[in-house]
């Protein structure tokens, strides 16, 4: 089969117009897109902004048809089209790059690429598409082998997948759901650069959902921003200042905040890893000999790419994966994260995706607040009896504390927005005043400016009440904003170490990168 002969819009001189019209989408009386109209021009990167909740997943998703908006039109080249699903979006020459990675893990490169197409053969000649495939590579601006099994990509090269399916459907639009969250800066300028590229040179455009404004201001040509479902400002980025971005999102000016650390009298050791090994799901190793120690009113930050060892080290400290070797050691006592233990002791997490590791999702809010004391006074008498008007009580405080926006404390907490997943397990992790040891794996992945405000002060707060924090994040700038201490993780083993005063950024980017 001829390349140029997969499904798809032909290749003419410039990309399609693409036109969102007095865009609507109501959920029963919820209106979550409120007539927003938005135009993303040919060979143009179009940045599109937005709180959690204000409506960006809504718009794209009525765009790629997975929604069918309550009014409101999607015109191709000031032509009306009627998405239905994807795959009709597909035929108008738009693809989508989801956040979440959409490849089959034990299939490789190739075969993911050629499960993509929408004209499935009953029979492959393999020969055949290989040779195609390795075409399309060679003529691609990513790189990746075609005959590696997708589980063993690291999540860079998993992202950059994602994207070359795209291409290789010869979509002429592209909406990117925060392409860059799992890559290194590096990385991302890199990926960003060579789609910029593509704009450039009249092959592309595309729409890109983001939270980082260093990557609008570098990549983006226009940017529309949404507020609570309707149209909050739009322009060209030249002529737009961060404030001002700010501004339209908050719709308020964003006062400039910074975090307020204060020296402690006292640091004595709160967390010993003493020479810990680990291996991944497939029985690999992950983690090579880890030794750190994490004392009282101190944020250790721990850098590095996605893959590193860093998700089954946490795993580890939680109680989620067992070590095949080496200890560890809680206020000088061995630790074995058991839920005992770690009340015992007063250790808590904030895991990455929340809603996956740390939640009961059809469990309501109040519940889900309640899953470290519900068998405790005043939430429960003899440690079995549950008081549910105790627990309603406890978490209509913590809602208001930690400014969880829901309905009721009585919404499943699969209802809320990503955000505000995130405060539920916080106002649970962290509303205990005798908290000693806090683990956070990247707290603020995918959240807006004001979450991340929110979060980044309550574990600074923490920090100086004497909380030991262990911080790891694949944001370089948050752990360079809040850590004391800083390392990074590569290939299971720490290969860098500074206190953050006299961290080099330069060697800091090398290690990350593994050189």
């Amino acid at each position: 089969m001829d390349i140029a002969a997969l499904p798809g819009l032909a290749k003419t001189q410039t990309p399609p117009r693409l036109d969102v019209v007095n865009m609507t989408k109501q959920f029963g009386g919820f209106t979550a897109l409120d007539a927003v109209s938005m135009t993303l021009k040919p060979g143009t990167v179009h940045a599109l902004l937005g709180e959690n909740g204000a409506g960006k997943s809504t718009l794209v998703k009525c765009v790629m048809g997975f929604y069918h908006p309550t009014s409101g039109q999607v015109l191709i080249d000031q032509q009306q089209r009627a998405i239905q699903s994807p795959k009709d979006a597909h035929t108008c020459g738009i693809g989508m790059v989801y956040q979440h990675f959409t490849s089959v893990p034990a299939m490789t490169v190739a075969e993911n690429l050629v499960l993509a197409r929408y004209d499935q053969q009953p029979i492959i000649s393999w020969k055949q598409e290989s040779e195609h495939l390795q075409a399309f590579i060679d003529q691609s601006p990513f790189k990746v082998d075609l005959h590696t099994p997708v589980a063993q990509l690291a999540a860079g090269e998993k992202q950059k997948l994602e994207i070359l399916k795209q291409l290789y459907l010869k979509s002429r639009i592209l909406i990117l759901d925060e392409p860059t969250s799992v890559l290194t800066p590096g990385e991302a300028d890199e990926v960003l650069g060579l789609l910029r590229s593509e704009v450039v040179n009249g092959n592309l455009s595309i729409l890109l959902i983001t939270h980082k404004f260093r990557e609008v201001q570098a990549f983006a040509d226009e940017v529309t921003v949404l507020r609570k479902g309707q149209l909050a400002g739009q322009g060209a980025v030249k002529d737009l200042s961060v404030e001002a971005l700010a501004q339209m999102m908050l719709g308020k000016a964003r006062e400039t905040k910074s975090v307020n650390k204060i020296d402690l009298d006292s640091n004595p050791p709160v967390l010993s890893i003493v020479d810990i090994h680990a291996n991944r799901d497939d029985g690999l190793s992950a983690v090579e000999g880890i030794n750190l120690t994490v004392h009282s009113g101190e944020i250790v930050g721990i850098a590095g790419v996605s893959g590193n060892g860093q998700r089954e080290l946490v795993e580890v400290l939680a109680g989620q994966r067992i070590p095949t070797a080496g200890h560890l050691k809680v206020n000088g006592e061995r630790y074995t994260a058991t839920r005992a233990e770690m009340f015992k002791h007063q250790v808590y997490a904030l895991p990455e995706e929340p809603l996956r590791n740390a939640c009961v999702p059809n469990m309501s809010v109040a519940e889900n607040m309640a899953l470290r004391t519900f068998d405790r006074s005043p939430q429960a008498r003899w440690n079995w009896l549950l008081i549910l008007k105790a627990m309603r009580q406890m978490a209509q405080g913590l809602v208001q504390t930690f400014s969880v926006k829901t309905p009721t404390v009585e919404t499943p907490v699969s209802h809320l927005s990503g955000g505000n997943v995130q405060r539920t397990v916080l106002a649970r992790e962290l509303s205990s005043q005798s908290v000693k040891l806090l683990i956070a794996a990247n707290p603020c992945f995918g959240l807006d400016f004001a979450a991340v405000d929110f979060i980044h002060n309550a574990i600074v707060d923490a920090r100086n009440r004497g909380v030991a924090v262990l911080l790891v994040s694949e944001d370089l700038d948050e752990l360079l904003a809040l850590a004391d201490r800083i390392l990074v993780i590569s290939d299971g083993r720490f290969v860098y170490e500074s206190e953050i005063a006299q961290a080099d950024l330069s060697l800091i980017g090398q290690r990350m990168a593994g050189h």
